[in-house]
């Protein structure tokens, strides 16, 4: 399935229940389902369709009705002359060989009717079915149409904002989950080196869909903007920033509308405004490896990995302190100041890659094929577990892999082709008596 910019929800049912709990019974079909005109067309055209489907069957069926009619016949007669065969073999003695001889040549003719007439009875059994069939489809397309045209499309149309919105706010009531299954990939598009990254920003408005690019882990500071995944797909450009500074790695990330990277061979943090085309802030991460020091097990000075989840902006890398295993921080996204770290046992050179969905980070076991989530480390907990939640490494080298918490998606950059993943999280409903 590809991504389509005008997918959206609706929903069909939304209500509470005696606990408090947010029930929804949701699709997501394109926007621009409510158009009464193009839809009851289409819907006349196929009732059209199905009834002359079933006139040329009905027709078929009384063509087939007579000529099974004339094979029961045949039947009988069959059934006469086998019987009076049976007896003339049995008397055979008493008549001339002549006589004999034409009438069993006579039954020999009949017998390849036998099979013609199990085939008659079964072709009468299934346009029977056919044409119940037909009728149970006309009712529903006549039921369909005139449910469309019992209602204009402005109510419609308001009937589907009111229940979106009654969607968004069950949605609001869903706390932070935990990653249970990653599916896909879905393949947006193929371009660039073997290593880059793309991203959305998760904290942009509804109408807000613009991608950005970053090809290469080194020596580029070219940023390239799209309007929209389509426009991304078709190549469409809107605009192109040349940054001051050369990024290290393929771990930055867009956040409400700047882009947070590592400043090439430092371990220093660039914010840059997309909006003003300036430099807001820049800090050095304390301890921090850098240079291929400290990088995922594909290379390419992926020491310092930024990212974001539900609850903010994070950066994951390693110190010589905590013995090159991975440490966790959460960053103030004004200054880039530290808020609070917590080490882990895990070797960040072990790690294919990593990402954080509501505060817990993920981590691969490695880069190349045969790639699962493996490890998991919560802040909230400061507890760490095993896990085995495999993803299908289609393209056999992952080079950036982040959580976009607008989307519910893992972005990730495969050996030169741009796809996403979607994930499966287990959640818990909030209810008003919840702290």
């Amino acid at each position: 399935t590809q991504i389509s910019p005008k997918e959206g929800w609706q929903v069909y049912s939304s209500a509470q229940d005696p606990d408090g709990r947010c029930i929804c019974t949701v699709v997501a079909p394109e926007q621009n389902l409510c158009s009464r005109d193009a839809k009851s067309r289409q819907l006349r055209q196929l009732l059209e369709k199905v009834q002359n489907m079933s006139q040329s069957i009905e027709v078929l069926n009384l063509r087939t009705q007579r000529d099974f009619q004339y094979v029961l016949k045949m039947e009988t007669q069959m059934k006469g002359l086998k019987a009076k065969f049976r007896q003339i073999e049995d008397d055979r003695k008493t008549l001339m060989t002549k006589h004999f001889q034409e009438l069993k040549e006579k039954m020999d003719e009949l017998l390849p009717l036998i099979p013609v007439l199990e085939q008659y009875k079964t072709d009468a059994k299934l346009i029977t079915q056919f044409k119940e069939e037909i009728r149970n489809l006309s009712a529903v397309l006549t039921g369909i149409q005139e449910e469309i045209g019992a209602y204009d499309y402005d109510e419609l149309h308001q009937r589907v904002l009111s229940l979106e919105t009654r969607l968004r706010d069950c949605m609001k009531k869903l706390t932070c989950g935990k990653l249970m299954k990653i599916t896909g990939p879905i393949t947006v598009k193929i371009s660039g080196t073997r290593f880059g990254a793309w991203m959305t920003d998760p904290l942009a408005s509804e109408k807000n869909n613009r991608v950005w690019y970053m090809d290469s882990y080194t020596n580029n500071k070219i940023v390239r903007e799209y309007k929209s995944i389509a426009d991304f797909v078709s190549g469409a450009e809107s605009r192109t920033y040349n940054l001051p500074f050369k990024w290290a790695g393929t771990n930055h990330v867009v956040y409400n509308g700047s882009l947070y990277f590592n400043k090439y061979q430092s371990n220093i943090i660039i914010k840059y405004s997309f909006d003003t085309g300036r430099v807001l802030a820049q800090r050095s991460l304390e301890y921090a490896g850098f240079h291929n020091v400290y990088p995922y097990t594909w290379g390419g000075f992926s020491d310092i990995d930024l990212m974001a989840d539900e609850l903010g902006l994070w950066a994951v890398y390693a110190t010589n302190q905590n013995a090159g295993n991975i440490v966790i921080s959460q960053l103030n996204p004004d200054t880039l100041e530290v808020l609070k770290s917590w080490n882990t046992g895990y070797p960040k050179r072990s790690a294919g890659e990593s990402f954080m969905i509501c505060g817990t980070l993920y981590v691969t076991n490695s880069h190349l094929t045969g790639a699962k989530v493996y490890y998991s480390y919560s802040t909230k907990t400061s507890t760490y577990e095993y896990t085995d939640i495999p993803f299908h490494n289609q393209y056999f080298h992952i080079s950036m892999l982040d959580y976009n918490a607008r989307d519910r998606a893992l972005y990730a950059w495969n050996n030169g082709h741009q796809v996403l993943f979607n994930v499966t999280l287990f959640h818990v409903i909030k209810t008003e008596d919840d702290t």
